[in-house]
């Protein structure tokens, strides 16, 4: 084996991260061609889906008409997507329709993913019948499995799951993601904790200074027969793998952050006034992920269903469910929405903005953005009604091949459908049916013309 590539083999096992932690890099082709799993130059399709719970505002979402080949206009709410317009698709009256027992936050929120119904079990939702776990895959665990029987698609991790704020239960109201019937997938909302996932080593911060320390002769020699554009991305990778792991240090440190105070009232939820921080943070280490090929399939969920969140950097004392809850005439609680999901809206375009500005290996003019198909959803169409109609579907981004910069309203089908149709856009085109088989015989939804 080439000694050069050995090198390279040894500092990425040092560094605790395998042999896909890096980006694919265009000067170490001859080094990597010695390897039986060598990456081929196809370019990779990525899945992100983004969770926001406790419904939408409705006339501050939808745009005033829509005309499948017009202009995509974005209300204010949505503001801070207008960089990504022409790269955003708006779905209405895509439904769960899935039915079957719990209540509709639970369904929302379990059945969202799996759009099947959930399992027969005692936990008791709000004046419905108990139900469990959701009985099937969910489809970011779907896509995963597609990517991961390909050696050409493998990555180290299939998925990752992250969570911000997401409270230390268990049950249907906080898991979307499911590798099979009663077999829910938890987020992991600390930062520190998926930094040591990802990147290993370095048990005891205050006797490993750095994880990356210890190979800098490897990375010095590796650097040497690189590209100039190839040594500019990897001394980019490092440096944020550097700037994550002393903010995540720095937040670990800060007691009155990371403890917050008890709350008098149980139904309280406290998120931590740190909380924008841990996002970005979140979603720093995400990017990594994609843009290094750890994985290619991601989720990012944001509190959960039924939270009672309150957003305090927001100037926001109430819980965001009862929030969710007032009437549409309450204009104090209408606005306090718009602010809320207008944060969520703007925690997604970071996450565009940073795979915007990562430039695709080996594909010239083209950005990490162009290849990943990004999905924002919530569990309800509306948090007063409750209703799993017109449940708010956002997608930004080119992995799954849709036409975008325009918003369509289907009228009321079920969002089975959706899930071919992305599965599809993905690669995995011998999907046939997902989730509930009865709400897929009109096959997936065309959102390519």
């Amino acid at each position: 084996m080439n000694r050069s590539f050995e090198t390279r083999r040894r500092f990425l096992r040092d560094l605790g991260i395998g042999t896909a932690a890096l980006p694919f890099l265009s000067g170490l082709s001859s080094l990597q061609a010695a390897d039986s799993n060598a990456e081929t130059k196809t370019c990779p399709k990525r899945l992100v889906i983004m969770f926001s719970p406790n419904g939408t505002l409705p006339d501050e979402f939808w745009p005033d008409a829509f005309d499948p080949r017009g202009e995509l206009q974005l209300k204010p709410m949505l503001a801070a997507l207008e960089p990504f317009r022409d790269q955003t698709l708006l779905l209405k009256g895509v439904n769960n329709q899935v039915g079957g027992d719990g209540d509709n936050h639970m369904r929302g929120m379990s059945c969202l993913l799996t759009a099947r119904q959930l399992n027969p079990g005692n936990i008791q939702g709000g004046g419905h019948t108990p139900a469990g776990w959701a009985s099937g895959i969910s489809i970011d665990q779907e896509v995963r499995n597609h990517f991961q029987s390909s050696d050409q698609t493998r990555t180290r991790f299939g998925s990752l799951e992250f969570g911000v704020a997401v409270p230390d239960r268990a049950d249907p109201w906080t898991r979307m993601c499911y590798a099979g019937s009663d077999r829910p997938l938890a987020p992991i909302d600390d930062p520190e904790q998926m930094f040591q996932r990802l990147y290993g080593g370095a048990q005891d911060r205050q006797t490993v200074a750095s994880v990356l320390d210890h190979v800098s002769e490897d990375l010095a020699k590796l650097s040497r027969k690189l590209s100039a554009a190839d040594r500019q991305m990897l001394e980019q990778h490092l440096e944020n793998v550097r700037q994550l792991e002393t903010q995540i240090a720095a937040a670990a440190s800060d007691s009155e952050l990371v403890h917050p105070e008890p709350e008098i009232d149980p139904n309280i939820e406290l998120v931590n006034d740190n909380t924008p921080e841990i996002s970005r943070m979140q979603i720093d280490l995400m990017v990594n992920s994609l843009a290094n090929d750890l994985t290619r399939v991601a989720t990012l969920q944001f509190m959960r269903s039924v939270g009672q969140a309150r957003m305090r950097w927001l100037d926001i004392e109430e819980g965001h469910h009862s929030l969710s809850h007032e009437p549409d005439g309450d204009q104090q609680a209408h606005d306090k929405l718009r602010r809320i999901n207008a944060w969520f809206a703007g925690e997604l375009a970071y996450l565009a903005k940073r795979l915007s500005e990562i430039p695709e290996p080996g594909r010239d003019g083209e950005s990490l953005l162009d290849n990943t198909q990004i999905v924002w959803l919530n569990e309800l169409g509306k948090g007063n009604s409750h209703t799993l109609d017109d449940i708010p579907f956002l997608l930004v981004g080119g992995g799954a091949g849709l036409k975008t910069g325009r918003a369509i309203d289907f009228g009321g089908v079920p969002h089975n459908r959706l899930w071919m149709s992305l599965a599809h856009g993905l690669g995995h085109q011998g999907l046939t049916s997902f989730g509930s088989p009865d709400f897929c015989a009109d096959g997936p939804l065309d959102l390519t013309s």
